[in-house]
């Protein structure tokens, strides 16, 4: 028998409304996930105005630390990208590839039916990073560190209380899982004693300060990325000889020849990429990332998966750097020249870092990070470093991220520091790190429009 018209009405009508009551009770009592952020706007919507802020501050801070090796500055880098990407993970778009983090667990999660401001959530992160980073920092430093956070704070002063209150803590919270995260990766031991191996061909150390031998465990170090060094070792060094008609007698002449005969373009090129003093190696690209970001207008969104993404590949670039150092502990130029060659006064442009040849840490850091910086940019074009501005050297400017990397690379050469196949072999190391990272994206594709 059919039913009446009304009936069947009423009937559809309670349907309809149990199950909106069925949507709104489990949308109440979902729980987080990355790919169903809480509520407000994506972090796609703000400037990059706090990460560059903390940017400057970070510049400054490498450039003021002592008593901290060149190296160790990759992982500030590093850990400090990540804390700001996680700190507004939840307002990413799930398009961003992930980045699958070596280890890293006990992050906070939103409540996804509450309102955050990411930018606070940065703003706190990154203070915290910095905070517990830079321990040693002068008085002056520490206080800057409180002073930017609370600055930024203040911007954001528009924002309901409760917001930005709970936003700050998420960001706190973000960055002390990261931090205590970093603190296990095994760079406590980097420096521990370390018996130099004796024999033809060793390293041994370099004039002016004969330097005991700087982190030579740093290779063991945790990498940041699962399988990133993966295949990233070069082949053997050139093999040890004295004999004037071998390849290593004629690779050292070679950079002798080249030292004899330098331009003043190379002479600076040597001196630009000198970084210490300075902003530190890792710093450098820091800084160019930091102009990058400003040039292409970059979102905060970019900004924080950029930061990240690059410190990354230079961090674990350093690693696998470290095990071929202490692998093989190839003689330094100097070292040959002075004391098999015949040329004891002859000195390097620059002083002779405290650990071995091969292979050339600029080289390898250098190439991972502006492969990694072509795959989130793609080809900038015309790009001017204005890195050390303040000491008023001369800028330099590349037609791409590649070139950046080489000139890097090539400048150790100049410098009297490497040979020339030391800086080649570096410079596919640091390429084969980084492949290795963003063929764990999931993605063959760059990123350069997100």
């Amino acid at each position: 028998m059919k039913q009446p018209a009304s009936t069947l009405y009423t009937r559809s009508k309670v349907y309809m409304a149990s199950f909106f009551l069925l949507v709104v009770f489990l949308i109440g009592c979902r729980k987080f996930d990355p790919g169903f952020p809480g509520s407000g706007p994506q972090a796609s919507t703000y400037s990059a105005d706090v990460i560059d802020k903390w940017m400057t501050l970070q510049l400054r801070l490498m450039r003021d630390a002592t008593g901290i090796p060149n190296v160790a500055f990759s992982r500030y880098y590093a850990y400090s990208g990540i804390a700001a990407l996680e700190s507004l993970k939840p307002g990413l778009g799930s398009f961003i590839p992930e980045l699958n983090l070596n280890g890293l667990s006990g992050l906070p999660q939103v409540d996804a039916r509450k309102k955050y401001f990411w930018p606070a959530s940065v703003n706190s992160a990154l203070a915290l990073m910095n905070r517990s980073i830079f321990t040693a920092a002068s008085v002056a430093d520490k206080a800057a560190i409180d002073s930017l956070e609370t600055a930024l704070n203040s911007s954001f002063s528009s924002q309901p209380s409760d917001v930005l209150s709970r936003s700050n803590d998420f960001g706190t919270a973000a960055g002390t899982a990261v931090f205590d995260w970093s603190e296990t990766d095994g760079y406590l031991n980097a420096s521990k004693p370390y018996t130099l191996p004796v024999g033809p061909g060793l390293w041994v150390p370099t004039p002016p300060a004969f330097a005991a031998a700087s982190t030579p465990y740093w290779g063991n170090n945790r990498s940041i990325i699962s399988g990133s060094l993966a295949n990233s070792q070069p082949a053997d060094p050139t093999a040890y000889s004295e004999d004037p008609a071998s390849p290593f007698f004629k690779m050292v002449k070679q950079l002798y020849d080249i030292s004899q005969q330098l331009t003043d373009d190379q002479k600076n090129q040597a001196i630009f990429w000198r970084d210490v003093p300075g902003v530190t190696s890792p710093g450098h690209w820091l800084s160019i990332l930091q102009q990058v970001l400003k040039t292409t207008n970059s979102r905060l969104d970019k900004a924080a998966y950029s930061y990240a993404l690059t410190g990354t590949c230079l961090s674990d670039a350093c690693i696998s750097c470290w095990q071929t150092k202490y692998r093989y502990n190839l003689v330094r130029p100097i070292t040959y020249l002075q004391t098999v060659m015949g040329f004891p006064t002859w000195t390097a442009v620059l002083s002779t870092p405290a650990h071995p040849e091969y292979s050339s840490a600029h080289a390898v850091l250098s190439s991972a990070t502006a492969d990694a910086f072509t795959y989130l940019f793609g080809n900038i074009g015309s790009f001017t470093d204005h890195t050390y501005d303040y000491l008023s050297m001369p800028a330099r400017t590349y037609n791409s991220f590649r070139a950046i990397g080489e000139d890097a690379a090539h400048s150790r050469v100049f410098a009297g520091i490497h040979y020339v196949p030391t800086v080649e072999a570096g410079l596919v190391q640091g390429r084969i790190v980084t492949a290795n990272i963003l063929a764990g994206l999931g993605t063959g594709k760059e990123v350069a429009k997100y």
